[in-house]
């Protein structure tokens, strides 16, 4: 510190939050909300102190300051959060014996006309029948826009609700054997699942949205009194998520079958609620996505808070993030997987 002037000893200052900040991040999945709430709103802030502090390294770098060591040593502590936030291009094989699964929601189909833009229903309409995926998991479905998927002859859909907010429906190709809803007490949100048959195994997927905040993205528009409903919103909607998720868990581990979990989780990969869910499932994006697999339009930083998620008995072909599709405000995301014998 002997040796920074004014201004560089202000921003290591800045530099050495920032920093404690991510490292205590790295142990918020441990926390549950119900306990501290307050720490979990903490997590969505992961993406943008991993980006502060490869700003503060290069900037401590180029001035040939050892003050770089500091955010270095918190982000190498952090390298398998660093891995999951960006991921380098890798390899993948498609299988003729592979199967698919897309996960999309879909915001109503723009029934309110949130995106200025004509026939969004019949462009995602389009664009599925492009991908043409084994499996659509949708999330925010309205059934009645009267979209027609041909190509699908075995759903299963949660019916539309009072509130009209979070209804859920599963498109197969293939055979579907059983079915069912998990539902959320005192929240329009719920989970669906079903057991589907392919070729001579037999696997369970579920679709699942998590509780929402509700708010309003555009961070812009919050003055502090905003700011502190913000957060003790979020902390409550963190506590229901935790719940729900919880249901979720149980469920799946009574599954009689692999499973395939995907959905709008509403939280980071940082979180308690991602962390419970994932267990010692395979993360799609992990195995085989490229880049920051952003999955949600925010202005600021790149949040994914949709998944796919594997049993480890299921192999993880593909991954693609569609980030040129905004027909909603949540981008469509797919994998590609092969049954393992």
């Amino acid at each position: 510190m002997k040796n920074l002037n004014l201004i560089d000893k202000l921003l290591f200052l800045i530099n050495s939050v920032v920093a404690v900040l991510l490292l205590l991040s790295y142990g918020l999945s441990y926390v549950p909300p119900n306990t501290f709430s307050f720490l979990s709103v903490l997590g969505l802030s992961v993406p943008l102190l991993i980006i502060l502090n490869i700003i503060f390294c290069i900037y401590w770098l180029l001035r040939l300051k050892k003050q770089f060591l500091m955010s270095v040593l918190v982000l190498v502590i952090g390298y398998n959060f660093i891995l999951s936030f960006y991921k380098f291009s890798t390899e993948t094989i498609s299988s003729e014996s592979s199967f698919s699964l897309m996960s999309y929601n879909v915001r109503l189909f723009n029934i309110y006309n949130w995106i200025d833009e004509p026939l969004i229903p019949q462009k995602i309409q389009n664009f599925l029948q492009e991908k043409a995926p084994s499996i659509i998991c949708f999330q925010e479905y309205d059934s009645g826009t009267h979209l027609i998927f041909k190509s699908y002859s075995y759903s299963y859909f949660t019916e539309n609700s009072s509130r009209y907010s979070s209804n859920l429906a599963i498109l197969s190709k293939y055979q579907i054997l059983n079915s069912g809803t998990i539902d959320f007490p005192e929240s329009s949100n719920n989970a669906i699942y079903a057991d589907i048959i392919i070729k001579s195994d037999t696997i369970r997927v579920y679709n699942i949205h998590l509780q929402s905040s509700g708010i309003n993205t555009n961070i812009e528009t919050l003055d502090s009194k905003q700011s502190n409903m913000l957060i003790s919103r979020l902390g409550s909607t963190f506590k229901d998520q935790q719940y729900q998720a919880e249901l979720v868990a149980d469920h799946m581990s009574k599954s009689p079958y692999k499973a395939l979990l995907c959905g709008d989780f509403n939280n980071t990969i940082y979180s308690y609620v991602y962390r419970i869910l994932k267990s010692d499932m395979l993360d799609a994006f992990d195995v085989a996505g490229t880049g920051f697999g952003r999955t949600f339009k925010f202005k600021y930083f790149p949040f994914r808070i949709d998944f796919i998620l594997a049993d480890p008995g299921i192999k993880v072909r593909k991954f693609s993030s569609f980030n040129e599709v905004s027909y909603s405000d949540h981008f469509p995301i797919m994998s590609e997987f092969v049954l393992e014998d």
